[in-house]
C-alpha cells in the first residue's frame, strides 16, 4: 500500500514540476484533459486541472507562462525558495539547498539555468526522493520536503493560485497547495 502511495506522490511532484519548468504543450494538456478526479481534496485539484486543461491553448498558456514567472523584466510571481524566504534571490536558502543536493548526491542539469531553488526543480527533488530515483537514504523525502519545501511552497502555490495573470496556472496553484498541505498533515503524523 505504501509503496503505491509513494508512486503516486512520486508523479503529483514530477508532474507539478514539469507545469512550472515550462508550459505545457498541445498533447501534455490533452493529457491532463482526460484526469480523473474525486471528491477528495486532492481529486478536486485533480478535477480542476483537468477542467482547466480542456478549456486551454497552448499558445495562451505559454504567453500565460510568460507572464507568471519570466515577463519583461521579471514575472508576476518569483518561484524562487530565496525570494520567498529572504526577500531577495540567491540568498541562504539556495546555498542550503545546494549543500543538501550535494549531499545527497542530486545534481542539476546542465542546460537548466535555473538556480536549484526553483519550484520546478525543488519539487522534480522530491519526486526523485519519493520514487527512489535518487541514490539518497530511506527517509530522505521527508527531511528533504521538511526543510525545502514545507517554509515557503504553501504560499508561492496559494500565490500562484491568486495571480491576476493566471488562468490555466490558477489550476495549477490549487493542485500544488492541496498536495504541500496533505504532505504538511503527512509530516506531522507520528512515527
Amino acid at each position: 500500500m505504501t509503496e503505491g502511495l509513494d508512486a503516486e506522490r512520486a508523479r503529483l511532484f514530477a508532474l507539478l514540476g514539469r507545469l512550472l519548468a515550462a508550459p505545457p504543450d498541445a498533447d501534455l494538456l490533452a493529457r491532463l484533459a482526460a484526469l480523473q478526479g474525486d471528491d477528495t481534496p486532492l481529486g478536486r485539484g485533480i478535477a480542476g486541472l483537468a477542467r482547466a486543461a480542456a478549456e486551454a491553448q497552448p499558445a495562451a498558456v505559454e504567453r500565460e507562462f510568460f507572464d507568471l514567472f519570466i515577463g519583461v523584466g521579471r514575472g508576476e510571481l518569483m518561484p524562487y525558495a530565496s525570494y520567498y524566504l529572504t526577500g531577495f534571490l540567491h540568498e541562504r536558502p539556495l546555498a542550503d539547498l545546494r549543500g543538501d543536493l550535494r549531499r545527497l548526491g542530486v545534481e542539476r542539469a546542465p542546460d537548466v539555468p535555473e538556480p536549484e531553488d526553483h519550484i520546478a526543480f525543488v519539487c522534480e527533488t522530491l519526486s526523485g526522493l519519493i520514487s527512489g530515483s535518487f541514490p539518497a537514504g530511506e527517509g530522505q523525502a521527508g527531511a528533504f520536503f521538511t526543510r525545502h519545501l514545507r517554509p515557503w511552497a504553501g504560499r508561492f502555490f496559494a500565490d500562484l493560485e491568486g495571480a491576476s495573470a493566471a488562468r490555466f496556472y490558477r489550476a495549477v496553484g490549487a493542485l500544488g497547495r492541496t498536495a504541500i498541505e496533505i504532505e504538511q498533515a503527512a509530516a506531522e503524523l507520528p512515527p
